[in-house]
């Protein structure tokens, strides 16, 4: 980069403003970073990953640990961060559940959002809330760098820092995976052991696969799941039991609608992470949103995952059965147009972008009259609308009836109807019996 430059200088061509954002093409070396904020469960990898941040560029390291609903006590992590050297004041953790679900979750459920046809996001979705408090947080300690431990093979390296760099662009991001020398997870334990960092039992030997979780979903990849032509083994569902255990009689309920949003089951309204718990316990109970799928990643490989999205299985089917009578058909049908190019926006780590937020105000705009309620079944695995009522429908019996209705309808007109939209169709056969002889 400095012979660059020179060359540059040297034949005049070194602009007055290229010289002025120069510093910001040069890279932090690691004795430039004075404090970093990372991502952190507490886990084996992260714990390791902050031991190795202290070591290897001899960073003050801020934690930050967020409760998104996985369903594991999260306080613990206090106690290994300040057993590792982090100050008190520098460990975060924070209960995230409520935004997550109401300014993520939901959001992307109006769109009836799924990524190649089956896939909920629920890992997708997480990403961007993780990297927004990190920023927050870094600008709040002054920390000069983020950090996460996402490996190098996967999609969330690329939606962690897409979201730094959205919120914060001149932010130094620290990706362990693409920068240590650890060639093996023996070579992590050994590491672990040397800084006395704790393992707990189950971490010594080679692990079954593993594991995602937060509100919406959980997900299970690696190890026992890598062929995809094995079932996956019943052991790695935790979310919901199978459809065969379920019960024998169908579980009915109904979800009040507002402005495309849940607001209440069964006629009582909760807050969107209490709601939300709500359907993922009647999703369990009934064994439904199970997915077993192979995806395409972003950064170019195929990978075999097993998702569990019980209570957002039942949202899609429910919100889609309150649109099917408040939505007309061009704006229900452009919505589904647009769907997997949001998707794939969320899926890539696009969430702060530009378009998705040009495509979220065209799909809230198409919220507003989605107000209503809808009844739904749950059996062994299975969501069915059976019954949808709105103050805003725009079904009309009467207009459908195979009885006299009292609305004027002339089954003549649909005559001029139908050849204006076949006029097309008898030119081309015209033409194409001309061409035939």
């Amino acid at each position: 980069m400095e012979l660059y430059a020179n060359l540059l200088l040297r034949y005049g061509i070194f602009a007055t403003k290229f010289r002025n954002s120069w510093p910001r093409l040069v890279c932090m070396s690691k004795h430039d970073i004075k404090k970093v904020v990372l991502a952190y469960s507490g886990g084996l990898d992260t714990s390791i990953i902050l031991k190795w941040l202290q070591t290897e560029y001899g960073a003050e390291v801020v934690t930050f640990t967020a409760d998104l609903g996985q369903g594991e006590e999260i306080e613990p992590a206090r106690a290994k961060a300040l057993a590792a050297g982090v100050k008190p004041e520098n460990i975060f953790i924070e209960d995230v559940r409520e935004e997550f679900v109401r300014d993520y979750v939901f959001p992307m459920f109006r769109a009836n959002t799924v990524y190649e046809g089956q896939y909920l996001l629920g890992t997708s979705i997480a990403r961007p809330l993780i990297a927004k408090k990190q920023i927050d947080i870094a600008r709040q300690t002054g920390a000069d760098a983020v950090s996460h431990g996402a490996t190098g093979k996967g999609n969330d390296q690329v939606r962690f820092e897409l979201g730094y760099y959205a919120l914060e662009p001149d932010i130094h991001v620290i990706a362990p995976w693409r920068e240590w020398d650890f060639k093996s997870r023996e070579a992590l334990l050994d590491f672990a052991e040397k800084h006395q960092i704790q393992i707990a039992k189950d971490k010594r030997g080679e692990a079954p696969f593993s594991v995602d979780a937060n509100l919406l979903h959980s997900s299970s990849e690696g190890k026992v799941l890598e062929d995809p032509a094995v079932e996956a083994p019943e052991f790695v569902h935790m979310r919901t039991i199978s459809p065969e255990a379920a019960p024998d009689e169908p579980t009915i309920i109904t979800m009040d609608f507002e402005g495309g949003d849940p607001v209440a089951i069964d006629g009582v309204r909760m807050s969107p992470a209490t709601l939300l718990t709500r359907l993922n316990q009647l999703g369990h109970d009934n064994g439904i949103g199970r997915l077993d799928l192979v995806e395409n990643r972003f950064v170019g490989m195929k990978s075999r995952g097993v998702y569990e999205t019980p209570g957002g299985t039942i949202l899609l089917a429910a919100h889609r059965g309150i649109e099917s009578i408040t939505l007309d058909r061009g704006s229900a049908h452009l919505k589904d147009e647009l769907m997997p190019r949001y998707a794939s926006l969320i899926y890539n780590g696009f969430w702060f972008s530009p378009e998705r937020e040009m495509l979220q105000a065209a799909i809230d705009l198409s919220q507003t009259h989605v107000t209503g309620q809808v009844r739904v079944k749950l059996y062994k695995g299975n969501v069915s609308v059976i019954g949808r009522t709105s103050p805003w429908s725009l079904y009309d019996q009467d207009l459908v009836t195979f009885e006299e209705g009292r609305v004027a309808y002339d089954h003549r007109d649909a005559a001029g109807f139908i050849k204006l939209n076949a006029l097309r169709l008898r030119i081309q056969a015209r033409r194409d019996r001309r061409a035939g002889g």
